[in-house]
């Protein structure tokens, strides 16, 4: 007997070697090769013909796109954690299951949130150009590229979650004193653990910080939850690290603070309208007030491929009939 049809799989974006090979054995799986983003024409079609949609967390997902779905199109299958680019509730409403990737990108972006907490006092990337620029190194002096010491600094963590945490692990290891704010407390064993303080306020942790770190997923609820009046409370001293999403912090206030020296620095994984840039955070670049990375905070071979393992097994669940691990539900209003 000829065995069942395999699923149309529309993935949007080049995955790991892999990840493609295995999806081509369980799949009819559409790969794009050129790793070329999607035009929307061209989502528009992959929604019309595919039973699963695998895009990324820099694919539009939105309602109008999904009005367009064909009736084949049952799920959504995101490649990444973060589903604030995919309209769950229009999902939910045409019947559209979506999953996503958890757990597996903590450990990465923790480390990468740890080393722009390093990077931008200790003012690495301004040193390791020095190297490489167009004057010759005069060699070492007692006073020269003088950062700042965050053995004994207090940080603010925003945002408690599994990656908060695993920052919080990190940095107490460095001699950082812990400090959070989320919307519920963690539990006692890993406050008394990390030494954590609690802040119901985030407002008043802020004020107090030496270094904040965003570790919050992205929601209506988070939308510039560092504003321009939260971020004017930091002491001109502090910096602030940002690896979660870049509509979390006011990007504009965050430059004119920078610029009018009312916050020390900050470094930077992610940006408000990304990949399109700020043309004054790049002038701060280039005076070295700020560190900048193109979103590689989760950038570990290791972890896309777990990501890709994970998008397979939701599949694979969802195909046989099961419910899918990863699935995302709407959020309750």
């Amino acid at each position: 007997m000829p065995g069942k049809k395999k699923p149309l799989v529309v993935i949007t974006r080049k995955l790991p070697d892999p990840v493609e090979t295995r999806m081509r054995e369980l799949f009819d799986a559409r790969l794009n090769v050129e790793d070329r983003p999607m035009t929307q024409p061209e989502l528009v079609a992959a929604v019309k013909e595919a039973d699963v949609l695998v895009p990324t967390v820099t694919d539009q997902i939105d309602a109008a796109l999904i009005a367009q779905a064909g009736d084949n199109l049952k799920l959504i299958a995101n490649f990444g954690n973060g589903v604030d680019k995919i309209d769950v509730t229009a999902a939910a409403k045409r019947g559209i299951t979506v999953t996503n990737t958890p757990n597996v990108l903590t450990e990465d972006t923790a480390d990468m949130t740890m080393a722009l907490m390093l990077a931008v006092p200790r003012r690495l990337a301004e040193g390791a150009s020095v190297l490489t620029g167009d004057k010759k190194w005069a060699g070492w002096s007692p006073t020269w590229m003088l950062g700042r010491r965050i053995w004994g600094k207090r940080l603010g963590i925003v945002g408690m979650g599994r990656i908060g945490t695993a920052v919080a692990r990190r940095a107490k290891a460095f001699g950082l004193s812990i400090h959070y704010h989320n919307r519920h407390r963690v539990l006692p064993a890993v406050e008394d653990g990390l030494e954590a303080t609690y802040w119901e306020s985030l407002d008043q942790m802020l004020a107090r910080m030496d270094i904040i770190s965003v570790n919050c997923p992205s929601t209506p609820a988070t939308f510039h939850l560092l504003s321009a009046r939260r971020l004017a409370l930091l002491q001109p001293t502090a910096y602030i690290v940002n690896t979660a999403r870049g509509d979390i912090i006011d990007e504009e206030a965050l430059v004119k603070l920078i610029q009018d020296g009312k916050i020390a620095g900050a470094g930077l994984d992610v940006y408000e309208h990304e990949p399109a840039l700020n043309g004054k955070l790049l002038k701060l670049a280039a005076r070295n007030k700020v560190v900048l990375l193109p979103h590689m905070g989760s950038a570990t071979l290791e972890g896309r491929i777990d990501m890709g393992e994970k998008v397979i097994i939701n599949i694979r669940a969802f195909v046989d009939g099961h419910r899918p691990p990863d699935r995302v539900l709407p959020l309750r209003t």
